[in-house]
């Protein structure tokens, strides 16, 4: 897989095709709470195999952290360690930017994923989107 960090409307789109497809269609997530008010302030990123967007993830820097957000692979790329691949560049950009720390709100299935990489849960179960979450951060 080949990672970009959004540098135009194409590769922007790739990205909201990817969202598109794991949240809105997979998930059920409301188009409205997928994509918000904070997509203009975030740093975006498209992951391809060849020509085709198969990942897709944004970071705002929050309050000293990175916040690693809207982490998506689809479904017939997924188990090819993309997920990690993405998670870990994500890291070393919020690392560039000066982070010291990164969090993330995970969805409950998949909190052993991020706990392989490093993160821990702050946080009791929450609902976003329907979906059960925790918080978990990581010192950079």
């Amino acid at each position: 897989m080949e990672i970009k960090i959004v540098e135009n409307e194409q590769q922007l789109q790739d990205a909201y095709s990817v969202r598109y497809e794991v949240f809105i269609h997979e998930q059920s997530v409301p188009e409205e709470l997928e994509i918000d008010d904070l997509e203009k302030e975030a740093i975006h990123f498209v992951g391809y195999e060849g020509k085709t967007p198969v990942a897709a993830s944004r970071i705002r820097l929050v309050d000293g952290y990175g916040k690693m957000e809207r982490i998506c692979i689809v479904k017939p790329s997924r188990g090819k360690g993309y997920g990690k691949e993405l998670l870990l560049f994500m890291e070393q950009i919020a690392q560039e930017k000066g982070m010291k720390k990164s969090k993330l709100n995970a969805q409950t299935q998949a909190e052993a994923f991020y706990r392989k990489l490093g993160y821990e849960t702050i946080s009791s179960e929450f609902m976003d989107a329907g979906i059960p979450h925790v918080t978990m951060t990581k010192v950079l």
